[in-house]
């Protein structure tokens, strides 16, 4: 995985299960990512990977993008929203909480990280792709390889996790650098999520 489309093309493998959704399997919605990812390449200003735990079922599984919603790119005039949503397909147009709190922060900001999940499908309950649930130990390890990718495509200057998992998987993904930890902004840890992200940004 060296280029964007190998990488597209290794997230596409995975297949549908009672307990996992791989959105990259929906129509345009692998075309989205490919739109985020060549933005991000060309994008100035500090390499930052940013790296969560999976995607939700409002945001990312609907868009593609980590830490993304489909009412962040109708709302929130970032020079990254605004790029990648002149290609952007949504089936629907959802809010989700977190992916406002980090559009709304980035909106005033230089640097835009690059963000990315360590388990980069959908984890939900049995047969109910309308909840979120935690992805198993073997779920985050399976994601490892896509963050080596991504680190050699983006070459980034610092990496960080968002919340607990994303700075585990980070960590072990990384073991010889030094990994920031920023709480997630939701349940609470948003001036958290704001004070973490001021220190790296």
């Amino acid at each position: 995985m060296n280029t964007i489309r190998e990488f597209i093309a290794e997230l596409e493998k995975q297949k549908n299960t009672s307990t996992v959704s791989n959105p990259y399997l929906v129509p345009g919605v692998a075309g989205n990512l490919e739109v985020y990812l060549e933005v991000m390449l060309k994008f100035g200003g500090k390499r930052i990977l940013l790296v969560g735990e999976a995607p939700g079922y409002k945001g990312c599984k609907i868009t593609g993008i980590p830490f993304t919603s489909g009412k962040v790119f109708k709302n929130i005039n970032h020079p990254v929203l605004v790029e990648v949503g002149r290609k952007l397909l949504l089936r629907k147009v959802e809010a989700e909480n977190t992916a406002t709190i980090v559009w709304n922060y980035l909106a005033e900001k230089d640097n835009t990280p690059l963000f990315w999940n360590s388990f980069p499908y959908h984890p939900h309950p049995e047969n109910n792709e309308d909840k979120n649930r935690t992805p198993t130990d073997d779920e985050m390890k399976s994601g490892i390889r896509f963050l080596h990718a991504l680190n050699r495509m983006f070459k980034p200057e610092l990496i960080a996790g968002i919340g607990h998992s994303g700075a585990g998987s980070a960590r072990q993904a990384f073991p010889e650098r030094q990994i920031q930890y920023i709480r997630h902004p939701s349940f609470g840890g948003k001036s958290d999520f704001i004070e973490g992200m001021n220190k790296i940004i």
